[in-house]
């Protein structure tokens, strides 16, 4: 396979001017994976800052309702709550060893430009974050917390005002500012090399629950579950089981349904297109333009996925399926009511997700679900939905 491809997908779709900038990248990380120095300092910044290792939690009462053995993986108890903080401090100590001064991002739900908000913090970097506008509202929480960890929010009012016209304006900062900046991208998306660096730092999650399920069970999971939208949390945990005998499942957004035209799921109804520098799944139109998506979840609301799940999607070492809106609010309300545990609506499709595949295993199967973030967030957008209490 040729370097930054994944099958047919991936690669640099890119203009000219950009290609300096991917390409001292990729120099960057190819020294800095090799380096003990960088090892040494993202590892001490994931254990005594992040709070890595991250728990695997056995949930009694739901694997009694359901009848099997349910784990969480829970990246929502890192700090931040959610995965995102592993990319973000890698990427963000990347910049230092590259001698960037600045760092820019784009959002979605939120959690990525927090997560980089807190890295830049961490490490002495100013951070802008793009945002969609219908996203600044709907995230408010998130774009406060922004604020207050010191970066500057920018909303974006071009296009749908969501998470894909916070890329582009991201990417035109970028293009203006190469000397100074590192674009701080936060899923397996994106050209060559971001795929690859999204994935490799986000790979712990999947070495660590490799890790803890042999310690508690002796053996492998039947099952692993989690939530794809650019699909940066499936990877991670899905990376380090791809030549196990384990059963890989993505969720994607379902929205008011796949026949609605109203959803986020691009493996499971897009097509083959390029997006945003890289060729993979997308959800467009006839003139290859990327329609409009939606999810209740913001994280969820992009039309395209990593190259890496469309190789996975056509090798069919992993199933992708989607969970509707209405699916993914009744597991936030099951999972919070019956374990105690907030899901981010993101994480709560994976969790919408395992109820029903928990009817396919017996008592001594074993499922894990990867809780990709915390549901702090969403709770007065579920709480407005309902009317109130959820």
């Amino acid at each position: 396979m040729k370097p930054g491809r994944y099958g047919i997908y991936g690669g640099r779709y890119v203009p000219e001017t950009l290609m300096s900038a991917l390409i001292e990248l990729e120099e960057t990380y190819e020294r800095v994976r090799e380096d003990p120095e960088f090892s040494s300092r993202l590892s001490w910044y994931l254990r005594e800052y992040a709070g890595r290792e991250t728990p695997l939690t056995y949930c009694a009462n739901l694997s009694r309702d359901l009848g099997c053995r349910v784990y969480l993986k829970r990246e929502d108890l890192l700090h931040g709550g959610a995965h995102k903080l592993n990319n973000t401090l890698g990427q963000a100590l990347m910049a230092k060893f590259m001698g960037k001064r600045r760092l820019i991002a784009e959002t979605g739900a939120g959690q990525h430009g927090v997560a980089t908000a807190i890295a830049g913090a961490a490490l002495g970097l100013p951070v802008e974050v793009y945002m969609g506008e219908v996203d600044t509202r709907r995230q408010a929480l998130n774009v406060f917390r922004m604020e207050l960890l010191g970066a500057r929010v920018v909303p974006v009012v071009s296009g749908t005002r969501t998470l894909k016209d916070a890329i582009n304006a991201a990417m035109r900062d970028w293009v203006a500012n190469l000397g100074d900046t590192h674009y701080l991208l936060g899923s397996c998306v994106g050209p060559h090399p971001f795929p690859r660096i999204v994935r490799d730092f986000q790979s712990v999650i999947g070495e660590e629950t490799r890790r803890q399920i042999l310690e508690r069970e002796g053996r492998l999971p039947d099952t692993v579950v989690a939530c794809v939208g650019g699909g940066s949390n499936a990877i991670g945990i899905f990376y380090p089981f791809v030549n196990d005998d384990v059963a890989l499942v993505g969720v994607e957004a379902g929205g008011e349904g796949l026949d609605s035209g109203r959803h986020g799921a691009s493996l499971s109804a897009g097509s083959v297109g390029v997006f945003q520098g890289a060729l993979s799944y997308l959800l467009q139109d006839g003139d290859g333009q990327a329609l409009e998506t939606h999810s209740v979840a913001a994280g969820l609301d992009h039309p395209s996925v990593g190259p890496e799940h469309a190789m996975l999607k056509d090798s069919g070492r992993v199933r992708y399926e989607a969970v509707t809106d209405a699916e993914a609010l009744h597991a936030f309300r099951r999972l919070s009511r019956t374990e105690g545990i907030i899901p981010a609506l993101e994480s709560a499709h994976a969790v919408a997700y395992a109820l029903r595949a928990a009817d396919d295993l017996d008592k001594d199967g074993i499922l894990v679900v990867n809780l990709s973030g915390r549901g702090d967030k969403d709770v007065a957008d579920v709480a407005n939905l309902h009317g109130g209490v959820a």
